[in-house]
């Protein structure tokens, strides 16, 4: 695991970091008017938070997206575990898009006007799989650079 982001991560760790950065410091400052509404709609798709109260529900959310923000614009946090991170939350914001009713069109995955706000989401999900994939899959492809620049060099 590389202990800095890599200079072509960069631009994709920037612009998502500081998207979810935003978005968590506008839940913690509309706490009070946002709190039901994104409670509510967090509870239809997923009925296990229901239990939750909705102010301590959005804190959270509002906590836990900074936490990633700030996390996918330090350069030192590693963009395997950026990227898992992003991932995962993005994968919980994908299925309130798919779980929530009229957010897509009937028959398909396509989205409703009112549906494309949250299926925007899903463009999060590629970018945390890619920052994921592209630390799985480089460091074997160096390695096998490396490999044949050894075997070049015993042809001299």
């Amino acid at each position: 695991m590389r202990l800095l982001a890599r200079v072509h991560q960069m631009p994709v760790r920037l612009a998502v970091g500081a998207f979810v950065l935003n978005s968590g410091l506008s839940k913690l400052q509309a706490l009070d008017e946002s709190a039901e509404q994104t409670h509510g709609m967090a509870k239809t798709a997923y009925p296990f938070l229901g239990s939750q109260d909705a102010r301590t529900f959005t804190r959270t959310l509002g906590t836990t997206e900074i936490a990633l923000g700030a996390a996918l614009l330090a350069p030192f946090v590693p963009s395997l575990v950026a990227g898992a991170a992003l991932t995962a939350f993005s994968a919980g914001l994908t299925g309130l898009y798919l779980r929530l009713p009229g957010m897509r069109q009937e028959g398909g995955i396509r989205p409703t006007q009112q549906g494309t706000a949250l299926a925007k989401d899903t463009w999060l999900v590629g970018a945390g799989l890619t920052l994921v994939l592209d630390e799985l899959i480089r460091p074997r492809a160096e390695r096998r650079r490396r490999s044949c620049s050894r075997f070049r060099g015993l042809r001299r």
